[in-house]
């Protein structure tokens, strides 16, 4: 959904042609068990660079294992299992995090070894869908049938005050955009279900909380926030397919006032009508505060509204850091798992499955810390794209404050035709203590032949760091890798 352009990539020492986009989206039809149509290679233009090998790649190569980065398998049986994605092999290089947002931990990924499939934080109580989908289990009996039901507009939520409760004795039906105005909390309780209406094109059914407004969405393990589309049962009766379900309603948007390195410094969201005021995000305070959302579950969601323009199941436009974000997850979403548009929004115990474009994607000089993170792909072709889709700026990409999120021990399990993640338009960024694996590729860093500002450049100041990972599996090579396999560069000639 950002602008699309072409590269000409050097991988695996080979020159491969490629599409480089900011958002590889699949015009898909949404329907259960879609069948995926490929996306056709552009035809290249005048403008299009001539790849030419640099020095780059064997920097990096070179720094790969002085920055105690290894190959091996961690033990993860990927579907089908009660160890789920526990590893069980050495998963102990880990380097220390002296942030004091981070959460001590002495092994590699997101998931302490000393967990089994049901004591895992993303099973405690069952809590995540995710949980149900790798175990092939049945999500449990969500309890909605017989409560009363109570459809929300956005006309409707504007007579309710500036203090609304969403209970949990009631099935919510959002009807449409449903904005949490400025000066509006929305208290949602423990065990609440959320549902999208269906059947919207260019207003797709979403929880869009404005610069201004809060959200207090505090579920618990055992009774967690449900957000999904108007037909899903929750009845507990079946999983089949539930992976492959996509695009049924919006997703769950939240704006702030948190900086962005983009002209002007405000931005209209992605998904929703210029137009529309509330809409817009950033601003100059980093500790702006949203609210809380604690053990959430975003179900199904990226409505195409239109042109390829989907909605990605938990939006973050200029969060600050005074927002608190545990324990969420987004399954089977269209579009990007998570996108974070600046801002510098923190989270942690967070996950992204079986989402159709990009499970983690940041641009506009996000500058966040996360941990314990899942990615997981659909395996089937054309069913996902990279695992992290990075991106500095927009206008103008070499914008300050640089994109310099932070992701630790993240567990990343990919499409065996897709990328585990990409640096370009100047981002920078780390990944520690990270495992990653199943990816056809590993690492590409956007580099340009002349020198100018890029993503490799930022990696050459030290702000894109890649440290203490685990890689396996790459290209379907297993542990039989070379640090060129993993990481390389993308030369563009300037």
């Amino acid at each position: 959904m950002k602008r699309f352009h072409l590269l000409l990539a050097l991988v695996f020492g080979a020159m491969v042609l490629f599409t480089s986009c900011g958002d590889d989206s699949n015009d898909d039809t949404v329907a259960p068990n879609p069948t995926p149509t490929p996306t056709p290679t552009p035809t290249p233009t005048a403008d299009d660079s001539v790849v030419v090998k640099t020095s780059a790649d064997s920097t990096l190569a070179a720094d790969f294992s002085v920055n105690n980065n290894t190959f091996g398998d961690p033990g993860i049986t990927v579907t089908g299992s009660a160890t789920a994605v526990v590893p069980t092999g050495t998963v102990d290089n880990v380097a220390t995090l002296t942030d004091a947002f981070f959460t001590a931990a002495t092994f590699q990924g997101a998931v302490d070894p000393a967990s089994t499939g049901t004591t895992a934080w993303y099973a405690e109580n069952t809590w995540s869908y995710y949980a149900h989908l790798i175990q092939g289990v049945p999500d449990k009996d969500r309890g909605t049938a017989g409560k009363p039901t109570k459809r929300i507009s956005d006309s409707l939520m504007t007579t309710l005050g500036n203090a609304v409760t969403f209970s949990k004795d009631t099935v919510y039906i959002l009807d449409g955009f449903v904005f949490v105005s400025s000066g509006v909390t929305l208290t949602i309780e423990a065990g609440t279900v959320i549902k999208g209406a269906a059947g919207q094109t260019t207003n797709a059914s979403a929880l869009i909380v404005a610069r201004g407004g809060t959200l207090n969405a505090n579920g618990t393990s055992a009774e967690p926030i449900i957000m999904t589309y108007e037909a899903d049962m929750l009845d507990g009766t079946d999983n089949t397919g539930a992976a492959d379900v996509t695009g049924q309603w919006g997703g769950l948007i939240i704006l702030g006032n948190a900086s962005l390195n983009s002209t002007p410094g405000t931005t209209p969201i992605e998904g929703i009508p210029t137009a529309e005021t509330r809409g817009i995000y950033g601003g100059t305070d980093d500790t702006d505060n949203s609210g809380t959302i604690r053990y959430v579950s975003i179900r199904h969601g990226g409505t195409d509204i239109g042109a390829g323009n989907e909605i990605n199941g938990f939006t973050l436009g200029g969060v600050g850091s005074g927002t608190t974000i545990e324990f969420v997850e987004v399954i089977a979403n269209e579009d990007d798992g998570w996108e974070w548009f600046g801002g510098t929004a923190n989270a942690k115990w967070i996950i992204a499955a079986f989402c159709r474009d990009d499970s983690f994607d940041y641009d506009e000089g996000y500058r966040g810390k996360n941990q314990f993170c899942i990615v997981h792909q659909n395996p089937g072709a054309g069913f996902a794209d990279r695992g992290g889709e990075h991106d500095g700026g927009t206008d103008p990409e070499n914008a300050e404050p640089f994109a310099t999120p932070t992701f630790a021990n993240v567990t990343s399990i990919g499409n065996p035709a897709d990328r585990a993640l990409t640096f370009r338009d100047n981002a920078g960024g780390t990944y520690v203590n990270s495992i990653f694996m199943n990816y056809l590729r590993g690492i590409d860093i956007e580099a340009f032949s002349d020198g100018s500002q890029s993503s490799f450049v930022q990696y050459q100041n030290g702000n894109l760091v890649i440290e203490n990972c685990l890689f396996f599996n790459i290209g379907g090579n297993g542990t039989t890798l070379t640090a060129e396999d993993v990481i390389t560069s993308t030369v563009i000639r300037r």
